[in-house]
């Protein structure tokens, strides 16, 4: 069992950057992939990126490859999510989440995430 808490988001400019954490309390941290999504005003909660337990495997959604980075220091048992050439269509509360053991590397969806974060909200301005 694993408790998540986010933080780093706030309001930037288009073009800007933002780096979030997410800091997890649980011994067992290490061993668990882990994802960032989001979720826009009247829009479905969509993938971001994950990244395995080792942080050598990473995988991104097309609307944000290039420009974010996901990364995790298992020392610290937190995930980071660094954003960069942020876009308004970034705007969004962010989560981060723990991938169920076992649930296929290629399977992104929401539903194969356990454990959630409350999220973080991000705002780009134009």
């Amino acid at each position: 069992q694993v408790q998540l808490v986010e933080s780093g988001g706030g309001l930037v400019q288009a073009g800007g950057s933002l780096r979030l954490s997410c800091a997890a309390s649980g011994r067992t941290f290490s061993s668990y992939a882990m994802g960032w999504f989001r979720q826009a005003p009247g829009k479905e909660r969509e993938f971001v990126a994950a990244i395995r337990s080792s942080g050598s495997i990473t995988y991104y959604a097309d609307s944000v490859k290039g420009r974010f980075t996901i990364s995790r220091d298992n020392a610290k048992n937190t995930v980071y999510l660094q954003m960069n050439s942020l876009k308004p269509e970034d705007t969004a509360v962010y989560y981060c989440a723990t991938k169920r053991p076992g649930s296929s590397w290629f399977n992104h969806q929401p539903t194969s995430y356990d454990y959630w974060g409350q999220g973080t909200q991000v705002t780009v301005s134009s």
